[in-house]
């Protein structure tokens, strides 16, 4: 098994200390930066979310990963910025203003990372101007929203409404979800896209961003 190979079987079994033991021989052996994170990294951390999405493994499994997965990132950020090398997009996340859940969105988080986008994670209960201004000021191409209560769900289109008054509904993507949240939720707010799921919710943020 070549190097990168082993990068990703490790990181995909929750080796941190091995994660962070061949990302360090693979960087000594010359590789490129983009190539250790393509190969290695994402590679390894792709394969964990479609497993968690086939229902192969659970949660606990995913945050070794997501553990194995920073290791190497701690080794290979510093090389990545050197190197001037662009992430997949901006994503800002958070849980919509009133609803103070964030396990699964923690999890959209760690997802992300590991397919290689940069992300803020804004955290709970958070308020529609504060999801805008964060996309805008930090130049996010997709703000993904979380609600775990049908109550909170308001917030989301609120987030779209102040978009659309700032004038940046067509550059900023909105992705939603949470156990509540519906595609006829996401169709009726206005919504680019519905996630059911982590995994789901990085395919579509991949999506949204490559148009």
């Amino acid at each position: 098994m070549e190097l990168l190979e082993q990068l990703a079987a490790a990181l995909r079994e929750g080796e941190d200390e091995r994660t962070g033991e061949l990302t360090k021989h693979a960087v000594e052996s010359g590789l490129a930066a983009r190539d250790i994170l393509d190969r290695g990294l994402v590679a390894g951390m792709n394969v964990v979310g479609e497993q968690f999405r086939d229902g192969e493994i659970f949660l606990p499994e995913v945050l070794l990963a997501a553990r194995a997965m920073y290791a190497g990132l701690a080794i290979l950020k510093p090389l990545l910025v050197k190197e001037n090398i662009p992430s997949l997009g901006r994503v800002v996340i958070g849980t919509v203003q009133g609803d103070l859940h964030d396990i699964g969105k923690n999890l959209v988080g760690i997802m992300l990372r590991g397919a290689g986008f940069d992300v803020i994670d804004l955290g709970n209960d958070v308020a529609p101007e504060r999801f805008v201004d964060t996309a805008l000021e930090e130049n996010c191409g997709a703000i993904g929203l979380s609600a775990l209560l049908t109550t909170t769900m308001p917030g989301m289109r609120k987030v779209i409404d102040l978009l659309k008054q700032r004038g940046a509904r067509d550059r900023v993507k909105v992705v939603i979800g949470g156990a509540p949240v519906t595609p006829d939720y996401c169709r009726e707010i206005g919504a680019d896209g519905y996630a059911f799921d982590a995994a789901a919710a990085v395919d579509k943020v991949r999506e949204l961003l490559s148009k």
